[in-house]
């Protein structure tokens, strides 16, 4: 037998991740503001891989995944992304092999041949219950299949700096022989950032950078406006579902989801470059494409201050129960 390099195995690692559903890639940049590198990322939207190869150092592939041959795909530590549920029958939720479900059925296909130490998928929370629970259920038990714990997590990003009200579920998966028995998310910031904190050097944005559309029924169904000193509805992918900007008017209560704006002309939807801020992407980050592109961008991530909390966490588990496997090796070569 060699010799061990005990230094070496007891290191702490640099992990690797691939990124499928990357989007312009909220929660690939947190974790690569956390010392992860982000080999490859894949998305179908053309603006979003290109606005994600301005930042990144990574092999983004613009394309439908189903169509990109897994050989291609390089080998990592961690996969992440957040897979679709839209084609989830509440009927029959086991039915993996509805058509519907084939963009989950593609992450959990890499997730099986890749056999990385972790995966990491964020959701809507209404994955939770979905089908009475059932779906949530399905997804843990074919995870489990492939040799993965999974723990699915409840969040609101304003409870880790990010100025808005976000609710997401955050799965989190360990391979089996890693031994980790929890993952739970650090305690809730103190302080929470606040609109003012985020919006108040940004500069007042041309005509061009906010959506004009007009106002839906169904926008006007509840109260679209916080505060400064408070934080912001949640940022939609849709344009024209965008929040008001806290300079505009109270919105007035008329009936039950009946509402109106304040009685000035000041009213406005927040700009592009407001909505990248609150979810706390970089300053000044260029986004690829129209308005409405821009926006769907910035409401489809995971908040980059959220994405940085979940890498340090996950970076930190793996570190610590691969140091605790790789100490059994040693003492099993002596």
């Amino acid at each position: 037998m060699g010799v061990i390099d005990i230094n070496n195995m007891l290191s702490m690692n640099r992990f690797s991740a691939v990124s499928l559903f990357a989007g312009a890639g909220g929660l690939d940049l947190g974790f690569k503001n956390k010392g992860f590198n982000i080999l490859w990322a894949n998305d179908i939207d053309k603006d979003a891989c290109e606005t994600h190869s301005i930042w990144s150092d990574a092999k983004v592939v613009q394309g439908d995944i189903g169509k990109i041959s897994f050989d291609d795909i390089p080998k990592s530590d961690i996969v992440l992304g957040g897979f679709p549920c839209q084609g989830f029958s509440l009927a029959g939720p086991r039915k993996i092999d509805d058509k519907r479900n084939k963009l989950y059925r593609y992450f959990v296909k890499l997730v099986g041949i890749n056999n990385p130490y972790a995966f990491v998928a964020e959701n809507v929370k209404g994955i939770l219950t979905l089908g009475g629970g059932n779906v949530i259920e399905a997804i843990i038990e074919d995870f489990s299949q492939k040799g993965y714990n999974v723990y699915p997590k409840l969040v609101n990003a304003s409870d880790y700096g990010v100025p808005q009200d976000r609710w997401r579920v955050i799965m989190v998966g360990f391979r089996k022989d890693l031994h980790v028995n929890e993952f739970e998310m650090p305690e809730a910031n103190e302080y929470k950032v606040k609109l003012q904190d985020v919006l108040k050097n940004i500069p007042e944005p041309s005509y061009k950078d906010i959506c004009h559309a007009s106002y839906s029924s169904r926008f006007m169904s509840r109260n679209r406006k916080r505060n400064w000193d408070q934080v912001s509805y949640t940022i939609p992918a849709m344009a024209k579902q965008v929040p008001l900007h806290p300079s505009s008017p109270d919105m007035v209560k008329e009936g039950e989801d009946k509402w109106r704006f304040g009685d000035n002309d000041k009213t406005r939807r927040l700009s592009w470059q407001e909505c990248a801020a609150i979810q706390t992407f970089p300053h000044n980050m260029n986004f690829v494409g129209n308005l409405t592109s821009k926006y769907k961008q910035i409401g489809n991530a995971v908040p980059v201050k959220l994405a940085e909390v979940i890498a340090s966490t996950v970076n930190d588990i793996l570190n610590t129960h691969i140091h605790i496997e790789n100490t059994k090796k040693i003492l099993e070569m002596k």
